[in-house]
């Protein structure tokens, strides 16, 4: 138990110092975006890292987050965290009630499905329901200041949004360690042998749905917080494949993996796009090199030199 609280918080402590790194290389204000972007990453890697189902539309629930605290601080109340977490309760919510629907499908029509979903979000914010939402040029979102906790300074929402990081990381790894982690990592194995030893396991799908759109809502919401407006790029479906990128880079089913692939994604596309106006162009080869180089991700990749180094020096 003791070996296992060191390790939680040597976890903890690494996350923090690379993230402390990358300030002085970035700044403030695009680590805060990565640290967003990595939250939405881990929420994204439950799905397809670690129950083995790919999502083309989840975009849909940090879309759903991001509208969420938007519309709650305008219409409700402008207490930032009354609004995370009605964004929160958002998210679970539509992990709720089109769950049922999505996880009882798989391979491609998994895929395929939560992009229809995220079409009709995109086309409800940006057009339905553009009264509301602003449309196209979207809309502001303002906050009081709670105490200490005054979003509209920088420093602020790194720290809150590193801790928001953390907690979510931390909450995974116990999750993933515990008898439901290692039954979900078997349905990706293999359901039937699952559903052989007697689980249920759309319930146990059903759940991991609802926790990964809850933290891509959480991330969504955040996205709010530091820019302070929505608009449909937050839900547009085209951008799916920000996240895709960002969890084969890193490496799919690795809690470290989403978090190296999220920050290399938007060291990418931030510091590239700068420099080369088709810099995706250089994100193709970069995935082409990932498939063919490195299967496992650049996590797995390092994981496995180490390993067999280790093993080398054993024997």
């Amino acid at each position: 138990m003791i070996a296992q609280l060191r390790k939680n918080i040597l976890d903890l402590i690494i996350i923090t110092a690379g993230f402390f790194a990358v300030l002085p290389i970035f700044g403030i204000n695009r680590a805060t975006d990565f640290i967003i972007f990595c939250i939405f990453v881990l929420g994204f890697n439950l799905l397809y890292g670690y129950m083995g189902r790919l999502s083309f539309g989840h975009m849909l629930y940090l879309g759903i987050g991001a509208y969420t605290i938007t519309l709650f601080a305008e219409h409700v109340s402008k207490n930032p965290f009354l609004a995370l977490i009605a964004s929160i309760l958002a998210g679970a919510l539509i992990g709720v009630i089109i769950g049922p629907i999505v996880v009882r499908t798989t391979g491609a029509c998994f895929a395929l499905i939560n992009l229809a979903f995220n079409q009709v979000g995109y086309f409800l914010a940006l057009v339905a329901l553009s009264r509301w939402t602003g449309g196209e040029d979207g809309m502001s979102a303002y906050f009081n200041k709670i105490a200490l906790f005054d979003f509209g300074k920088k420093p602020v929402i790194f720290g809150f949004c590193l801790f928001s990081l953390l907690f979510t990381f931390f909450i995974l790894k116990r999750l993933l360690s515990s008898p439901y982690g290692i039954l979900i990592k078997s349905i990706k194995e293999n359901e039937i042998r699952v559903k052989f030893l007697g689980y249920n396991t759309f319930k146990y799908k059903w759940i991991a749905f609802i926790i990964s759109t809850t933290i891509s809502s959480f991330a969504g919401a955040l996205s709010i917080l530091n820019y302070g407006y929505v608009t449909p790029s937050f839900i547009d479906p085209t951008r799916a494949v920000e996240v895709i990128f960002a969890t084969l880079i890193g490496g799919a089913g690795s809690l470290y993996g989403a978090l190296i692939g999220g920050v290399l994604y938007m060291a990418i596309s931030n510091y590239l796009a700068s420099y080369l106006s088709r810099w995706e162009m250089f994100l193709g080869f970069a995935l082409l090199i990932i498939v063919f180089r490195f299967r496992k991700g650049v996590w797995g990749y390092v994981k496995d030199k180490f390993a067999i180094k280790a093993h080398g020096m054993v024997r």
